[in-house]
């Protein structure tokens, strides 16, 4: 959570509180809401230091230098698949060039969340039970639940693994509309990932109050933490006032240094 990760301080003169940059994202969100073309597709790329309050692993600097690409104005998967594409050729061009890729939909949750009418709680409860794959707590929490939608909950801890995850998820999820149009975006991502190992996970909500769509991170070298990682975020602009399709990816230049300096 950005909110969490953001060192805060009050203005000794205005008595205002500020927050020190955490995330690069909404500054690049600002620049595509106020200074470029309203309805054209932009795509933007940044580097620069941020801090966190905390590191994201033990051995994880709190103050990496964040560079990241992102493409804002288009809605469809090919976009998604445009950022995924640059991440993976930008890794390989620093040497990088065998990658896990771990992707997700945060949109399959979404639906059946909104499908089931769960209460703020129950759904912050089965959110984490999901997120540590506890079979037998996303059981209790949705006994209440019509048996289709209980299934389909029961269901997501296990899809996950290669492409054929993706066939198993259209013949046990309803069907429901976001859930077909979840599945149809990660289709056409694993058509256009040719020669790359990728593992789906439709419980993977890594970020999921913040990303609208897919979600994805690239692991190397029998790394525990990613290398890289992104998604679909729609409604990051809002705060600006233009709330535009918007997808990309980020990593730490330090932790890319690392890694490029073992496959030498």
């Amino acid at each position: 959570d950005l909110d969490l990760k953001t060192f805060k301080l009050v203005d000794q003169l205005s008595g205002r509180l500020m927050g020190v940059r955490a995330d690069i994202t909404p500054q690049v969100a600002r620049i595509d809401a106020h200074l470029l073309a309203a309805n054209a597709v932009n795509r933007l790329c940044y580097a620069g230091s941020v801090l966190h309050t905390q590191s994201d692993g033990f051995h994880r600097s709190r103050e990496p230098i964040q560079i990241g690409a992102e493409l804002y104005g288009e809605a469809g998967a090919e976009a998604d698949l445009e950022i995924l594409t640059l991440m993976l050729q930008g890794l390989a061009a620093c040497g990088v060039k065998t990658v896990q890729l771990d992707i997700g939909h945060v949109g399959v949750y979404r639906a059946l969340a909104k499908e089931a009418g769960l209460s703020g709680e129950i759904e912050h409860q089965l959110f984490g039970a999901l997120q540590a794959k506890d079979s037998s707590a996303v059981a209790v929490l949705t006994a209440g639940l019509p048996i289709v939608l209980r299934d389909a909950f029961a269901a997501l801890p296990q899809l996950y693994g290669d492409r054929s995850v993706l066939a198993e998820a259209r013949a046990c999820l309803p069907h429901l509309a976001s859930v077909e149009a979840a599945l149809d975006t990660l289709e056409v991502l694993d058509r256009g990932l040719v020669n790359v190992e990728a593992a789906y996970d439709l419980a993977e909500l890594r970020g999921y109050g913040y990303h609208s769509g897919v979600v994805f991170a690239a692991y190397t070298g029998g790394r525990s933490h990613a290398i890289a990682q992104g998604g679909r975020y729609d409604e990051v602009g809002r705060v600006f006032g233009r709330a535009r399709p918007a997808t990309g990816f980020s990593l730490d230049l330090r932790e890319l240094a690392m890694a490029s300096s073992d496959t030498q």
